[in-house]
């Protein structure tokens, strides 16, 4: 399918929180390892985008989301066919509350 990833503003901001956390709690290695392994994590959806399942509780949006699963986080997606791209829509924490995946800021 050959489609290109797009990272939002969004989850670029949430990706960098996830850095900026495990850099003051642990150390600028593990925080580079943990985000670097979500980004690679990402890599798959270019040729098999339908390979995450579909996020049930963003079902009421009128997008599709899919999601990938790293660790804790889970890497929230859809696909733009009119783009040609995915776009990554948020990092969610999994071991946040679940009402936490609806937010938009």
């Amino acid at each position: 399918m050959g489609l290109t990833i797009y990272w939002t503003d969004f989850s670029e901001k949430e990706l960098q929180n996830i850095f900026s956390y495990y850099q003051e709690k642990a150390s600028i290695r593990v925080a580079t390892e943990i985000t670097e392994g979500i980004v690679n994590e990402t890599d798959v959806l270019e040729n098999n985008p339908y390979v995450g399942q579909i996020e049930e509780s963003l079902s009421d949006r009128t997008k599709e989301f899919r999601c990938l699963i790293y660790s804790n986080y889970k890497i929230i997606y859809w696909i733009n066919l009119d783009k040609n791209q995915i776009e990554i829509w948020d990092v969610f924490d999994c071991r946040q509350e679940l009402l936490k995946i609806k937010r938009t800021k």
